[in-house]
């Protein structure tokens, strides 16, 4: 039977994003969170191939208890279980921890009721990294297809699966033996309307809630902090330049504009360093 499990991550959203002057630190408190829109494509694509082939799709997020909110929002979507990961000894996880811990709760449910495939968004909007995905992958020993933008097929008596992914040059069609992991960019499906019963029964489902001892016990010097050999010393924001001027060359005419410009670079100074550069 196909199941496929989306890993999905709750993140701020980016357009109110501030950084607090003092620590360098990110404001979350007061910032709206949002599913992470690649994860969302990734859920988008496992629905689709749930409503071709039958089966269910699994969701799971590790992070603090208001992730509830991106578990309810998946099952909105069309998954039908989802596993909430959250303890005060995951805080402060890395991706090196944080690949460790999803990859153990990963393992323990294709050891209870066996996977098809793994699914990630391409990448984090919060942190960019793209490595959580590849990370998990390779501990669980599956194979990984990066930057997929379509699944051609899935064959379960067969048991492979073809996709297309993309490179800087060329796009690639891999076969790959299941289960498989996928790293999802968002051409790889679109994010469909929620059904009406969907988003009934999202509203009032409670997602299961894993913590560091339940159903797993973790060594606590290999999650969060402890766990985490990468160290965030400072964040800080883009320094903020004033838009540059804006020349009409309508109402000016073509040679008041060009010569207004030249005028402009003159008065630079850009022309003498180029110069003196070349000297």
């Amino acid at each position: 039977m196909f199941h496929a499990l989306v890993a999905v991550k709750q993140v701020p959203d980016t357009t109110n994003i501030r950084i607090d002057p003092e620590t360098g630190n990110l404001i979350r408190q007061g910032v709206p969170t949002i599913l992470n829109p690649y994860d969302a494509h990734a859920l988008a694509a496992a629905v689709e191939w749930k409503e071709k082939l039958g089966g269910k799709i699994t969701v799971i997020s590790m992070g603090p208890p208001s992730a509830v909110t991106t578990i309810r929002e998946c099952i909105e979507m069309g998954a039908d279980r989802g596993v909430l990961i959250t303890a005060r000894q995951f805080a402060g996880a890395d991706t090196l921890a944080t690949s460790y811990v999803l990859a153990s709760i990963i393992q323990r449910i294709h050891e209870e009721d066996p996977l098809s495939m793994v699914l990630f968004g391409k990448q984090a909007i919060d942190g960019d990294t793209a490595q959580v995905g590849p990370g998990v992958s390779i501990r669980l020993d599956f194979p990984l297809i990066t930057y997929a933008v379509k699944i051609h097929e899935i064959n379960l008596e067969e048991n492979y699966l073809v996709a297309e992914r993309k490179t800087e040059s060329y796009n690639e069609i891999i076969r790959t033996p299941l289960p498989a992991g996928l790293t999802c960019e968002k051409e790889i499906a679109h994010i469909p309307y929620a059904s009406l019963p969907n988003l009934v029964y999202s509203l009032r489902y409670e997602p299961e809630v894993w913590t560091a001892e339940t159903p797993i016990q973790f060594p606590l010097d290999q999650v969060g902090l402890k766990g985490s050999p990468t160290w965030v010393f400072k964040t800080t924001q883009p320094e903020l330049h004033t838009a540059g001027e804006v020349i009409n060359v309508t109402e000016m005419g073509v040679g008041p504009a060009v010569k207004s410009v030249f005028a402009k670079i003159e008065a630079s100074g850009v022309l003498k360093s180029v110069a003196g550069g070349a000297k």
